[in-house]
């Protein structure tokens, strides 16, 4: 029998959601069902973000069915657990294809997204990019049936860059997790940090996985004159920190976070991020219809606001249901040729996906961990437009 994991990481049997929720009535019954293939972290360092973007893809799919479906077809959601490594990530994105699941989504790291991208011609599928930020994915690694609808590091990094013109500390520590997207974003730090007259004397790489980060802290705080920390872990690893940065009493210097103050990690470390400062990729503040509307429908079901992952995953369907429409059919390749360039109104208000490299070409935000309704957020303090999003690379070679 076959299976896969559901939110909460209990094996059940595979999930679809399309018969949670009936189609209406003026729905096309004949149309071939749009089939989604959710590939993301249910155990593992990345679980708690993934438990997030799994919740915002199934009530992406559960919201399009009580609305008639997508172009009149029912959406159905199967999930698998990619176990936070890119092996069981390639192996159960192929499984989801081959049975015809074959619209993707979902993965947290660059390195998983990009070893379901290898493979997307020879299983006749494509693949959505919610979370994962690596440059080399719309850079050297990008396919012309992968799409990124979260903000990439450079496009991280240029907001960041403007935002750290008003910033007043000079001498930054990095802190970034040893694998592909903390080292990319660390060398991105400290290559903007020079250009704006900072230092960065120290910068450490602790393994995935890293439980005590003591040793590491302890070189912080011995490095003469660091003023400022540049925290780029994820998952586990960034609540161990953020609870042991504050233990440590490193909460004193600034701490400036790359996809640091999600909720997850709020929630996890209780007042140890706030007034931290980072990048948000969603907030409900965002002042757009579609997001209203997502929101009060959220809040309506959950009984509070939708997280930053939660958000970014409800776009990443909502692309998927964009390129259905207009391609008028859910074989990959259409969806993949209707998408590349297309341009749509989204929660972020209107968004193109530009045909370069098959980015999402939308807003950034920057914001703080602030204490709301009694409880501490991450909340969107200033928002950059798109006018600020670096021009392609040059290395994607689409084909």
């Amino acid at each position: 029998m076959k299976k896969s994991t559901n939110l909460f990481g209990k094996t059940c049997i595979a999930l679809a959601i399309g018969a949670l929720a009936p189609l209406g009535a003026h729905a096309a019954v004949d149309k071939e069902p749009l089939r989604i293939g959710a590939v993301s972290s249910v155990s593992g360092v990345f679980a708690q973000q993934g438990e997030e973007v799994l919740r915002g893809i199934q009530f992406a799919a559960e919201e399009a069915n009580r609305k008639g479906g997508v172009d009149g077809r029912q959406v159905a959601v199967q999930v698998a657990d990619d176990e936070s490594t890119p092996e069981a990530g390639r192996r159960v994105a192929e499984k989801l294809a081959r049975d015809g699941n074959n619209l993707l989504i979902g993965a947290i790291p660059t390195s998983i997204s990009q070893a379901i991208s290898q493979n997307l011609e020879r299983w006749n599928a494509l693949y959505v990019v919610v979370a994962s930020k690596g440059d080399r994915l719309t850079g050297e690694a990008c396919k012309p049936r992968m799409f990124r609808t979260n903000h990439s590091d450079a496009m991280d990094m240029a907001m960041f860059t403007e935002w750290m013109k008003g910033v007043k500390e000079k001498n930054f520590a990095v802190i970034a997790a040893d694998y592909a997207w903390g080292r990319d974003s660390a060398e991105f730090f400290a290559k903007q940090a020079k250009s704006l007259g900072k230092n960065v004397p120290v910068s450490l790489f602790p393994p995935l996985g890293t439980k005590d980060f003591a040793p590491y802290i302890a070189q912080i705080k011995d490095a003469p004159n660091v003023d400022g920390i540049w925290v780029a872990l994820a998952g586990r690893d960034l609540i161990a920190f953020t609870k042991q940065a504050k233990e440590f009493g490193l909460t004193s210097k600034r701490i400036i976070g790359h996809a640091a103050i999600m909720d997850f990690v709020v929630k996890a470390t209780g007042d140890a991020t706030k007034g931290v400062w980072g990048n948000i990729g969603y907030g409900a503040e965002i002042d757009t219809p579609a997001n209203q509307a997502f929101v009060a429908a959220w809040k309506a079901k959950y009984k509070r606001v939708p997280t930053e992952n939660e958000g970014q995953a409800y776009n990443g369907a909502q692309a998927i249901f964009e390129g259905v429409r207009k391609a008028g059919s859910v074989k990959p390749a259409d969806v993949a040729a209707a998408l590349r360039g297309l341009s749509y109104d989204s929660v972020y208000g209107k968004v193109s996906m530009r045909a370069e490299d098959n980015q999402l070409v939308l807003p950034s935000y920057i914001g703080q961990v602030k204490v709301v309704d009694g409880q501490p957020r991450p909340v969107i303090e200033k928002r950059y437009d798109v006018a600020l999003v670096p021009a392609p690379n040059g290395s994607c070679k689409l084909k």
